[in-house]
């Protein structure tokens, strides 16, 4: 099993056996601007998160775009920036993926050191009301009884929302076709009107139609009820146990980054997230807040690298990716 690269030497800072080494590295640290490379999604996590940075550390945190190629390109750039812990990434559910479609100049596993994972949000299944399900055991007995007659609306093929919805087709034995989008938006348009019967989307866009009728809501794909979608009980708990599937952000830095910088950005960003203000913010933009060790983020970016292989490999998805 391929471990993130900060795992280990994180354990030995926490057990206090580099300490002299420790307060050389953090000594002076940050003494120059820190950038945070985004490579899409909701910019909002770094941007909030970078705010409350600038003033605790008392240099600036920057917010800096480099989207493309399914993550790789931003990550591509931070994993092979200089380790001293001023340039940081914000890793998302798409760069465990992307390693099965693109042909990248770095390894995932190994060119970066977790620092935490920020916010977790669900995917929420939903469907039109023409289909006779109220929940989620319903529609896998619908499915079952007319298997490829039921489109499922998602982003593009390979994306996170997509695959999310492949890993419950091979865990419910379950047959529903995938009608890709360009856009979460214009999936959820279709799926209202009636042109594909069902949506896998994120909760700010759904709920508002969910919420007038529009569309019925199932589940969520968290492990966890989302504190966006309350009403809404997750998959795990609706007769498949362990089923987890959140999109997700984090914060990454290049591998060999030194560990004492790593505890310094995780304590920086886990502050933040504690903040009450920052977490309305998230909650009301349909991110669930977390704030985890460097340690548990290793393992959980570990899983989640693991799991997209399998179900690519189970799925034998196929896409133009260069």
């Amino acid at each position: 099993m391929k471990q993130f690269g900060l795992i280990i030497a994180a354990t030995l800072v926490c057990m206090g056996s580099a300490t002299a080494q420790a307060q050389a590295q953090t000594q002076g640290y940050p003494s120059k601007p820190i950038r945070i490379i985004s490579t899409g999604g909701a910019d909002i996590v770094p941007r909030l998160l970078g705010q409350k940075l600038t003033a605790n550390l008392g240099q600036q945190v920057i917010n800096e775009e480099r989207t493309g190629a399914a993550t790789t390109i931003g990550s591509e750039f931070v994993a092979k920036s200089a380790p001293d812990g001023y340039t940081l990434l914000t890793a998302v559910a798409s760069m465990m993926i992307a390693p099965n479609f693109y042909k990248i100049n770095y390894d995932t596993a190994r060119d970066f050191a977790p620092i935490t994972l920020a916010v977790t949000s669900p995917w929420v299944f939903a469907i039109h009301p023409s289909l006779p399900a109220k929940n989620l055991a319903e529609f896998v007995r619908f499915a079952k009884a007319h298997p490829g007659q039921i489109n499922f609306s998602a982003s593009t093929p390979g994306a996170a929302s997509h695959l999310t919805m492949e890993l419950f087709k091979q865990t419910a034995g379950i047959n529903v076709v995938h009608v890709s989008y360009k856009t979460l938006a214009a999936a959820i348009t279709d799926t209202v009107g009636g042109q594909v019967q069902m949506a896998v989307s994120i909760a700010p866009t759904v709920m508002p139609h969910i919420k007038t009728g529009r569309l019925r809501g199932l589940v969520v794909s968290t492990i966890k009820r989302s504190a966006a979608a309350p009403e809404l009980p997750t998959i795990a708990e609706s007769g498949y146990p362990g089923f987890d599937s959140p999109g997700w952000y984090g914060f990454m830095a290049p591998a060999k980054t030194p560990p004492a910088i790593i505890t310094t950005l995780n304590r920086e960003f886990v502050a933040a997230l504690r903040l009450q203000d920052v977490r309305d913010r998230l909650i009301g933009s349909g991110l669930d807040p977390v704030g985890d060790t460097p340690q548990e983020f290793s393992a959980f970016a570990t899983n989640e690298l693991e799991k997209w292989a399998r179900v690519v490999k189970q799925a034998n998805i196929k896409i133009n990716a260069n």
